[in-house]
């Protein structure tokens, strides 16, 4: 159910400038996927904003043959932690290790999250605190685990906030070793105060040009470097490889034990 009294919109994913971006190019996204982690508070059944806003950028891969799935975390018992897998660390369950997988598996991650008191949700910090706990694997190449990985962020609220959300979220990934192409955020906000969220009824907010364009262009950013990375194999594995900076190697710089 909406909130504050407000009533449901209809479902309307593309616009028909939207569609035609899809069908008019010579790229091939095949074989790439993508996973949209939508960290609303809201239980799986349940009206999500953001989820909502997310759903425009999933139509665009979908159209373009990318594989994709999304995920609310908050339906899944996520203990604190920066663990891999914090069923090691004394709690009883965790369900990281499920979504942990799915993250490895794709080529594009996408985290949605609404606003609250000007910040990312809670369950938004949780997401990027687990997926912190995996940063420390390496790749086949001694590379962190994460290079070669695209990565995208999606904000909706009320109030201000977008801007810091996903400056936020986006640090984190980039710090974690994803590759973040240019304007990889698009976010919404109604006026200040309680009014009607963005698929609300008198919202505009599927209507908002502003919108929609960086979605699209966040989407398309996504795509094509994802596309980019895939056809180079990934970052090149020079200068940036734990396992040659933990064996004494210090590039470009002469050492005696590699004569």
């Amino acid at each position: 159910m909406p909130g504050w009294g407000y009533r449901e919109i209809p479902r309307i994913i593309l616009t028909e400038k939207q569609k035609s971006l899809c069908d008019r190019h010579g790229f091939d996204f095949s074989g790439l996927s993508a996973l949209f982690l939508n960290c609303t508070l809201k239980p799986s059944g349940r009206l999500s904003h953001t989820e909502r806003l997310l759903d425009v950028s999933k139509a665009i891969m979908e159209a373009n043959g990318v594989a994709v799935e999304m995920l609310r975390p908050v339906d899944c018992d996520l203990p604190p932690g920066v663990y891999p897998d914090m069923r090691e660390h004394g709690f009883v369950h965790d369900d990281w290790p499920d979504i942990s997988w799915k993250v490895m598996a794709a080529n594009i991650l996408v985290v949605g999250t609404p606003i609250w008191l000007g910040e990312e949700s809670s369950v938004c910090r949780r997401v990027i605190e687990r997926l912190y706990g995996e940063s420390g694997k390496l790749n086949d190449r001694g590379q962190y685990v994460y290079y070669g990985r695209v990565g995208g962020c999606i904000v909706t609220g009320n109030e201000d906030g977008a801007k810091h959300c996903a400056m936020t979220v986006l640090y984190a990934l980039q710090h974690l070793g994803y590759s973040i192409p240019p304007q990889a955020d698009a976010g919404w906000v109604g006026e200040a105060g309680p009014g009607p969220s963005y698929a609300d009824e008198g919202s505009c907010g599927p209507e908002n040009d502003f919108t929609q364009r960086n979605t699209t262009f966040m989407t398309w950013n996504l795509l094509h470097l994802a596309r980019l990375l895939r056809g180079v194999g990934g970052i090149p594995a020079h200068g940036n490889q734990r396992t040659e900076w933990d064996a004494g190697c210090r590039f470009d710089h002469p050492n005696p034990d590699y004569r």
